[in-house]
């Protein structure tokens, strides 16, 4: 099997939770080391990898086949075309970009330069998005005509992550938690008509976004999008009407605190949800009224990277493409515009 060796950018949360264990454990991945600017910490959970010292080490190493760009959102243009630049592909964290222009720059490089640049979209992977895509894929609901996804929490305490919450262009909770909502619902309708938001600071000395509330309007459908700090009591994560029935979901997937926890990846048990969390649907089938609940499919986020390597070694389409990423920056760049102006944007 070829083996794609791979190097991160960063040795952070991001890349020691979700990038380095399934590297690891994938058959067609080398992880060959990180950048780390401080701290020395990927050699002590990995001990045949390199802590880089800087990232053009890393652009002129002829071996390193895929870089991980899992930095903060400000650097990603920067060192994503940098990186495909040194002939590397490359998978980029979301938010992709800061702008429509830095995504569509990044993908027209990517593809003058006949390389794979994928967008690491792993919420589409996860437990609870992938039974409601089921459901709806089934068609158990008929016709859709309203959705309503989630991101709730309740933490009104600043992140210590200065890049967070230092106001720059790629801080905000629109382009944190944003991203995996959009890219969901663009993944499940496609791209809307016109787009509306409002977006604020909620959070004592916020300087950054940190709730938002987007509506994606279709010609028969509505999506709402929401994502806020102050929600202490939360409603499911998923809401899907459908001219049939509806399908109320929690977020109840387990890959995150698992993978902090230190468990590894695997394909048999991976990603299941506890049954408490099962989705209710209410619907009509064969004329029969149904309201049960539905198993949870298991998430695992290996299929994002087994996805990534056959479009390198087989040329085909990226799990998340460079395109994907720039039709999320869209809806973004939408809903700043319809903040500012309180008007609907049409796309």
């Amino acid at each position: 099997m070829q083996k794609i060796k791979t190097a991160l950018l960063s040795y952070g949360m991001s890349g020691k939770v979700f990038h380095a264990p399934f590297l690891e454990f994938h058959p067609g991945f080398e992880l060959l080391g990180s950048w780390e600017r401080s701290k020395r910490l990927i050699q002590k959970d990995y001990p045949n990898t390199i802590s880089y010292a800087s990232l053009e080490v890393i652009l002129e190493n002829k071996i390193i086949d895929l870089v991980v760009i899992n930095t903060p959102v400000e650097t990603h243009f920067e060192y994503a075309r940098k990186v495909l630049l040194a002939g590397k592909n490359a998978i980029v964290e979301k938010a992709f970009t800061t702008t429509v222009a830095e995504a569509s720059e990044l993908a027209a490089l990517a593809k003058e330069k006949k390389l794979k640049l994928a967008v690491f979209q792993n919420r589409r992977w996860d437990s609870d998005f992938k039974t409601v895509k089921k459901i709806i894929d089934d068609n158990l609901l008929g016709e859709i005509v309203e959705a309503e996804f989630h991101f709730d929490r309740y933490n009104p305490v600043l992140s210590p992550k200065r890049h967070k919450e230092t106001a720059n262009s790629g801080a905000g909770i629109l382009k944190d938690l944003g991203p995996h909502l959009i890219d969901q619902a663009l993944f499940l309708f496609g791209l809307p008509t016109s787009v509306s938001a409002d977006i604020r600071i909620t959070r004592n000395y916020s300087l950054v976004d940190d709730y938002f509330d987007i509506l994606l309007y279709y010609p028969h459908l509505r999506v709402r999008l929401k994502a806020g700090f102050f929600v202490r009591e939360a409603i499911p994560s998923y809401i899907v009407h459908g001219k049939k029935g509806s399908f109320l979901k929690t977020r109840g997937d387990v890959q995150e605190n698992d993978l902090k926890l230190g468990k590894k990846p695997n394909l048999d048990n991976w990603g299941k949800e506890s049954n408490k969390d099962e989705g209710t649907l209410h619907t009509e089938v064969n004329d029969d009224i149904l309201n049960v609940k539905m198993p949870t499919l298991n998430g695992n986020y290996y299929a994002f990277f087994e996805g990534v390597y056959q479009s390198i070694t087989s040329d085909k389409s990226e799990p998340v493409t460079a395109q994907d990423g720039v039709h999320v920056m869209h809806i973004i760049e939408a809903a700043i515009q319809s903040n500012e102006q309180m008007k609907a944007i049409n796309l």
